[in-house]
């Protein structure tokens, strides 16, 4: 009896946790080694921050966000055609308004960029900003963290202002825009 009931749990567990669909966080791990894609991880310590001169909003912003990703697709006259497939790929995703929902969406169709997010309004758990040119390509920038809400997100701005950026995180980036 026991060996049922062990093995109903294990297959309701197996079924429930496998989820075929697309997210930004498997579309960034499915693409991260392909041409044309740059995947670059960004941790806070990239601002270097005089952390003493930093009002409370701010202090508390910056414990907020624990990391970003950016997944750069650069777009060259060989991959044009693979250009519009992947612009598309994401489209798709960050049009599943049940896990992402957009504040802000600037331009339209190969031209363009949005402002999302997952989670409640006060419980943020992650900024998508997205970005496509038609004549260079797109990025999408994941900015994690706990607890975030857009109040933090203007002021983690007012930190990049005063912040002393550590450009050696992004250098892969720079990299691939040459």
């Amino acid at each position: 009896m026991k060996a049922i009931y062990f093995l109903a749990i294990a297959l309701s567990l197996l079924l429930f946790s496998c989820n075929s669909k697309p997210s930004l966080q498997k579309y960034f791990v499915d693409n991260q080694e392909k041409p044309g894609f740059m995947v670059v991880d960004i941790s806070p310590s990239i601002l270097n921050v005089d952390k003493a001169k930093l009002s409370i909003e701010q202090t508390k912003a910056l414990k907020s966000f624990s990391k970003m990703n950016i997944l750069a697709y650069k777009l060259d006259p060989k991959n044009a055609g693979q250009f519009d497939v992947e612009r598309k790929k994401v489209n798709e995703i960050l049009k599943d308004t049940i896990n992402y929902q957009q504040l802000m969406k600037f331009g339209s169709g190969k031209n363009g960029a949005s402002i999302s997010y997952v989670g409640e309004d006060d419980h943020i758990s992650e900024f998508i900003l997205y970005g496509s040119k038609s004549e260079n390509g797109f990025a999408v920038v994941r900015i994690l963290g706990k607890d975030m809400n857009p109040a933090d997100a203007m002021t983690m701005l007012s930190v990049l202002k005063s912040s002393n950026i550590d450009m050696k995180q992004l250098e892969p980036l720079k990299a691939m825009m040459k």
